[in-house]
């Protein structure tokens, strides 16, 4: 373990927090294994908290039935015959509920951490360190967007209190009762770079190969406030349902605002690279509608079609404001997990370099891209609507992209965008919606309520019933529910995860989606 300096926490009033101590590590296999060798599953002294599933009440033997490994042994979710992988000692011991970790934890004579014990670790709450700086070389050396967990400790990401993997590799278990299960921090090896700051949740009985934990110890536990122990509740304080979106000559204004004179654009390819197997990729820059800024679209044209191509273009979530550099776009997770099953299956991908994106960035436009209620914001999302709107500009001109089939696929941030979007750009046909919500942050004239109903484009969402970043029945549901799209044509689907889609269901909803409004490509 380390020590972590205590911390002042404004957050709830919660005051002064003692020193206290974290393992250094994820808890491993080899070291759960000493808990199982030990009875820990048959030792009712090291679980101490009522099993509750769904508002239900279990029973000790209710609840053990479901802690078995894929042999039916008790262990994690992972492991066969009541043993871990061969190989796998130093792995994190993956594929625990909330409840085994917590019994665990038990044994050891240790806690799992409060939310905000876990945030101080990694650097939350404190002068330490400047946390966007900091992350920012953090999260290039941290097990997030690949493939598999790795050994504990093997990738370089290490906070300043010397804890590795807390970014990254599976998420961790920590001790608050949220609205749906437990609070889940860290991102896991599959998830994008954000999730390592998103405060989430799952069910307590969610035994995921993603989920994983690691201990605390509380040295001055009489000093702590009973504040952070508690529930970490939703608290959402826009009720859409009761908004009244305004009237249609005031959107009409609204709308005008994302207009610009048609000027030329100046399009060049810039560069041409085919030596991808599956597609073709051009970096197209051309004028943007303001301050004679140049925009860049990356033209991504796929080897196993024919001309013209149907073409999705994409927003992208907040990763994209942290990442400096868009040179190696199609090497960034998101690219791979949203958009490489596009190419292969036949669909061109267009995706515009956005005002306050990798290279573009700015620090002062980061801190709101997801909205605020002030001019500087209104101003942000009309300059990044025309950027999208003047990307179009550029696919009309090119013979080998099928203008009358083009489709909106935006995620996370870009699912926010969903709500305004596709109501000021008629060339839009559909929409494809992945963990985004609605947030009603911004002034009128930039809020999606007044936007949302004027969307009539077939529209598929794709959401995480647990995700706290968009939470499923205040931010998610209002945006289906309130979309101007005939009912027909709109369709929800709801996963048991957080802010991510498992890929193969994010595949064949996306491509049955294309299928059904463009038909099969060519």
């Amino acid at each position: 373990m380390v020590r972590v300096n205590g911390a002042k926490v404004e957050y709830l009033n919660i005051g002064d927090l003692p020193d206290f101590f974290i393992d250094s590590y994820e808890v491993t296999n080899t070291q759960f294994k000493e808990f199982i060798d030990n009875g820990g599953y048959q030792k009712k002294e090291y679980w101490k908290h009522q099993f509750l599933k769904d508002g239900k009440k279990l029973s000790w033997d209710e609840a053990m039935a479901g802690f078995v490994d894929q042999t039916g042994r008790p262990g994690p979710s992972t492991w066969h015959a009541g043993d871990f992988p061969e190989g796998k000692e130093i792995f994190p011991a993956s594929g625990v509920s909330w409840y085994e970790a917590a019994a665990y934890a038990e044994f050891k004579g240790k806690s799992l951490p409060t939310g905000v014990h876990w945030a101080i670790a990694r650097g939350g709450f404190t002068p330490l360190v400047s946390f966007s700086g900091f992350s920012s070389l953090l999260l290039p050396m941290s097990n997030l967007n690949g493939e598999k967990p790795a050994p504990v400790g093997s990738f370089q990401g290490m906070t300043a209190y010397g804890t590795y993997d807390m970014a990254g590799n599976v998420r961790e278990w920590c001790w608050n009762e949220t609205d749906k299960g437990r609070l889940i921090r860290g991102g896991a090896w599959n998830d994008f770079s954000y999730m390592y700051g998103n405060w989430t949740q799952a069910s307590s009985f969610d035994r995921s190969d993603k989920n994983g934990f690691r201990c605390v110890l509380y040295t001055e536990p009489e000093k702590i406030s009973d504040t952070v122990f508690k529930p970490d509740k939703i608290n959402e304080e826009v009720d859409f349902y009761k908004q009244t979106p305004v009237p249609d000559d005031v959107f009409e204004a609204y709308k005008n605002q994302f207009s610009y004179d048609k000027t030329d654009l100046n399009a060049q390819v810039e560069n041409k690279d085919d030596s991808a197997k599956d597609w073709i990729k051009e970096k197209i820059t051309f004028d943007a509608t303001y301050e004679n800024k140049r925009i860049v679209l990356y033209l991504f044209l796929p080897k196993n079609a024919s001309p013209p191509f149907q073409t999705v273009i994409y927003f992208p979530g907040s990763s994209s404001v942290r990442t400096r550099s868009s040179k190696s776009i199609e090497d960034i997770g998101e690219f791979k997990s949203n958009l490489v099953f596009l190419l292969k299956n036949g669909r061109a991908v267009a995706y515009p370099v956005y005002k306050g994106t990798f290279e573009r960035g700015d620090p002062k436009l980061a801190s709101i891209h997801t909205g605020a209620n002030n001019h500087l914001f209104t101003q942000y999302l009309i300059k990044l609507v025309q950027d999208l709107k003047r990307s179009i500009d550029y696919l009309e001109t090119r013979e080998d992209i099928d203008i009358e089939k083009l489709a909106y696929s935006g995620f996370s941030w870009g699912g926010l965008f969903g709500a305004i979007i596709p109501a000021v750009e008629e060339r839009l046909k559909i929409s494809i919606l992945k963990v985004g919500g609605i947030r009603g942050r911004g002034r009128p004239e930039a809020n999606e309520i007044n936007y949302v109903t004027r969307v009539k484009i077939p529209t598929l969402m794709l959401n995480g019933e647990y995700d706290m970043t968009f939470p499923f029945e205040t931010t998610v549901l209002p945006l289906f529910d309130l979309l101007g799209t005939p009912d027909e044509h709109k369709v929800l689907k709801k996963y048991p995860t957080d802010h991510f889609i498992p890929i193969s269901e994010q595949i064949r909803e996306t491509l049955a989606w294309l299928d059904k409004y463009f038909g099969p490509v060519k």
